[in-house]
């Protein structure tokens, strides 16, 4: 017994500078940094103050990146403890808002909301906490994408003129018409060049911009004073202050905007200088991250 008590404190000490040891190592492995968009290091608090003064709130984010998506889940939390908050994605389709109400209001089941709803693959492990949070809360969960048939016909059948042909109830799920488009806008510009050899290049450009066209239309439609909207969609629909943000600005120049957006690097020490201006605050996540799909 003396051999053991003797040797005790060794056996401690040994435990916890194994323990240090580890806890440093793992601090030199982050998962991710934040910057603002001058490219300099910020802390959560700070995204977590300039986003309850905001108005209206873009989270993108790069869909299969469980960092982005955990992220959306604490600001949200966080979020709701300190003003009246509202949710909206892109992933859910503005047609199958009467089906997301019956979930958040119980009145149906996750099953009935698989089967009744248009939910993206990856639904269930990175945006089910999300809506399954304003559930419990008790807040407005906003379906704000355009239903991909429209983007589609948009795309394939000859522009924003396919649309015309819709009936009134089907115009419901869209931003109205006539829809404001600027193909010189630098990511519509980059988009087109990336498309060169694309016999209707355009009409692509032009899907992208009846998402970000009906995305804001949905937001501004649902937000209310006092509030801050906080919206999660891909982060090339919010980049550099334009797609979804653009036309926002085109409706309502008066609100309080703010932006997020997710990039990957090798090396998280700094922000690439391609990244910066990206966003008001970037989430820059290694490039080894596990992906969720």
């Amino acid at each position: 017994m003396r051999f053991i008590s003797e040797k005790l404190p060794v056996f401690v000490s040994c435990f916890i500078l194994v323990c240090f040891t580890l806890s440093v190592s793992a601090k030199k492995k982050p998962a991710f940094k934040l910057y603002n968009k001058k490219g300099q290091k910020a802390s959560y608090s700070k995204l977590l103050k300039a986003t309850s003064k905001s108005d209206i709130v873009l989270f993108g984010e790069y869909h299969d990146n469980p960092i982005s998506h955990w992220l959306q889940l604490e600001l949200s939390k966080d979020l709701h403890n300190l003003k009246p908050l509202i949710l909206g994605a892109e992933m859910i389709e503005a047609d199958n808002q009467h089906v997301l109400n019956l979930y958040l209001k119980a009145e149906i089941s996750y099953k009935g909301l698989d089967s009744l709803a248009r939910l993206w693959p990856n639904y269930k492990t990175d945006y089910a906490p999300l809506v399954d949070f304003a559930k419990e809360s008790d807040l407005h969960f906003i379906a704000s994408n355009i239903p991909r048939r429209y983007a589609r016909k948009v795309h394939r059948k000859g522009g924003f003129s396919a649309l015309d042909s819709l009936v009134q109830n089907e115009k419901d799920w869209i931003a109205p018409l006539p829809i404001r488009f600027n193909p010189d806008l630098p990511q519509y510009k980059k988009m087109l060049d990336m498309m060169h050899r694309s016999p209707n290049k355009v009409d692509i450009v032009k899907a992208q911009a009846i998402k970000d066209a009906t995305m804001a239309y949905f937001i501004l439609k649902n937000y209310k004073d006092g509030h801050v909207f906080l919206h999660f969609n891909g982060a090339y629909h919010s980049d550099f202050y334009e797609g979804i943000l653009w036309y926002l600005k085109q409706e309502n120049p008066n609100l309080n905007y703010m932006t997020i957006s997710t990039v990957s690097q090798k090396d998280l020490k700094r922000l690439e200088p391609e990244h910066k201006g990206r966003a008001d605050f970037i989430i820059c996540v290694d490039e080894d991250m596990t992906r969720t799909f």
